[in-house]
């Protein structure tokens, strides 16, 4: 062979295969297969749990022996196709900001296949094996945190919801500790196809395999010998609005009662009857609902509609019911402003004495979705015979640090629609098991829900039918203290810290390499060899398709 290049990027893609043929032939058949494997790892209604393990091993694969610039591009432009997908799937409108952010969260998704294309190469095999896990989940963390999104979109441990003990290490180490798994998988099988059939090749993809093993057997055996449904249970009931009173009062408004722009055009006396329409049955509901026994009940996210010059009557109200029923009450109701943003998302929980025991608005509204006065308050927590009740709406628990909260049970008001529904549940049963809780979601245009702190579905309702009558449900009254709850995000930051060294050392390592300046006649030093002297396939670079 020979190779007109003076960089290892062009030498790669010029060597031929063991078949003879190039071996980027083959790289733009793995590109093709983490391109389709990604589509159904994004998160969404069709998502198969294998693929989100398989696909970032082709992309890897695809990436490594690429020109670098070329190789990034191609994987951007897979990561935005997944990103675009997800929101079509979802039925999630493409307004700029939206689209705008999937484009942003899938370039921040390419971070990790840089660093492993850019500095995983000057760092031995240890920095093969973890540059990209490593670099992985501190995107991940960093995005479910800092980003309006927060782990809406792009959060693995989604895609393995029905895999419950591998779910169960993530009330150690939390939800990106799946990531980090995958990612890891992804290393390990690169440097076993990179370097062939052979027992010091195979070590490093036998320690991950143990690896998976133990964490697997471990949430199998916390499944088996500590289950949760083993305190009281207590019933609670979710109340939707019917789409029959939603359609009649947007008649009386002359507008969908969540155009909160228009309905603040409308006269008073006019907006105070149509929301009349849509909150006695809501209330009728409460009543049937606690005469089955219910002893906590709550509305589905804006289930309500109110003045706010109202709502102090429309409170007194509600509060009324629940001393009468002696139960718990909490109404989810979209407050009507006079001023932009012109609403108010937000709960009210009322004792059985009618007493208010918290107000809590939506801290996380939807960006460029919704355009509700946020809340600043974390989410609360009240003492009752049936355990500590907490309380967040919706879009809110896609924040996993929001919901460190010492809880029994946690009440969700969700407002989605179809084709978002269940899979907004299934993200937010992730913090059921993260936090040792109980979790009830009550969603309306989607798919109620119930779980216990292992994750467990205790009941469910499709919603989407538009006329439910109460889901009621029995839930476990105790919760459990988990690590993760206690501790945080102690990974991440180990993995945060790992890049930074990584970096710190890749840059060493270049400028280590860099030839010296000539003062005499001698020929520079080859480019070829990495800082210690060792060839590109000694460094773990793959040279050949095995």
């Amino acid at each position: 062979m020979t190779t007109t290049s003076t960089g290892i990027d062009r030498q790669l893609e010029s060597t031929p295969s063991d078949t003879g043929r190039p071996v980027s032939d083959r790289r733009y058949l793995w590109l093709a297969l983490g391109f389709v494997l990604h589509l159904f790892a994004v998160g969404g209604r069709w998502d198969i749990a294998l693929a989100a393990w398989f696909f970032q091993i082709f992309l890897i694969r695809f990436l490594r022996p690429s020109h670098a610039l070329r190789g990034i591009a191609l994987v951007l432009l897979v990561l935005v196709a997944g990103g675009l997908f997800w929101a079509w799937q979802l039925a999630v409108p493409l307004t700029f900001l939206t689209t705008v952010g999937v484009v942003g969260l899938a370039a921040a998704g390419l971070v990790p296949y840089v660093a492993d294309r850019l500095l995983a190469p000057r760092l031995g095999l240890l920095g093969r094996l973890l540059t990209f896990p490593a670099a992985l989940t501190t995107v991940a963390f960093l995005l479910g945190n800092y980003n309006p999104f927060g782990t809406a979109y792009g959060l693995l441990a989604v895609t393995q919801h029905e895999n419950l003990a591998l779910l169960q290490v993530i009330s150690v180490a939390g939800p990106y500790v799946i990531t980090f798994l995958i990612g890891l998988v992804a290393t390990a099988a690169n440097h076993l196809w990179e370097q062939g059939p052979s027992w010091p090749a195979a070590r490093p993809a036998a320690a991950v395999t143990a690896l998976l093993a133990a964490v697997i057997a471990g949430g199998q055996a916390s499944l088996a010998f500590a289950p949760a449904a083993t305190s009281p249970t207590v019933r609670i009931a979710g109340i939707n609005p019917a789409m029959a009173t939603l359609a009649e009062a947007g008649r009386l408004l002359g507008t969908v009662p969540t155009d909160l722009e228009g309905v603040s055009r409308v006269d008073s006396a006019t907006v105070r009857a149509a929301t009349d329409v849509i909150n006695r049955p809501l209330l009728d509901a409460t009543r049937t609902a606690a005469r089955s026994g219910a002893k906590i009940v709550f509305w589905s996210e804006n289930s309500a509609r109110v003045r706010a010059e109202d709502e102090q009557e429309f409170v007194a109200q509600a509060g009324a019911l629940a001393r009468e029923e002696g139960i718990y009450l909490s109404v989810a109701a979209n407050v009507y402003l006079q001023q932009a943003p012109y609403g108010r998302d937000q709960t009210v929980l009322l004792g059985p004495d009618g007493t208010v025991l918290w107000t809590y608005q939506k801290r996380h509204p939807i960006p460029g979705l919704e355009n509700y006065v946020a809340g600043t308050e974390p989410a609360p927590v009240v003492d009752t015979p049936y355990g500590r009740l907490s309380n967040v709406i919706c879009y809110d628990a896609d924040f996993p640090a929001d919901m460190h909260v010492d809880a029994d049970i946690m009440l969700v008001p969700g407002g989605d629609w179809p084709e978002m529904g269940r899979i907004h549940t299934q993200m937010a049963s992730l913090r059921a098991i993260e936090n040792g809780y109980a979790l009830v979601r009550s969603d309306f245009n989607g798919s109620s829900q119930a779980f216990d702190r292992q994750g467990h579905v205790l009941a469910q309702q499709d919603t989407t039918t538009g006329d439910n009558p109460p889901w009621i449900v029995d839930v476990p009254t105790r919760g459990a203290t988990t690590v993760y709850s206690r501790v945080g995000d102690v990974l991440t930051w180990i993995c945060a810290a790992f890049v930074v060294g990584a970096v710190v050392v890749a840059v060493r390592r270049r400028r280590a390499s860099d030839p010296a300046p000539q003062t005499g006649s001698l020929p520079a030093a080859p480019l070829s060899r990495g800082s210690a002297g060792r060839s590109p396939q000694s460094e773990g670079t793959a040279l050949h398709d095995h």
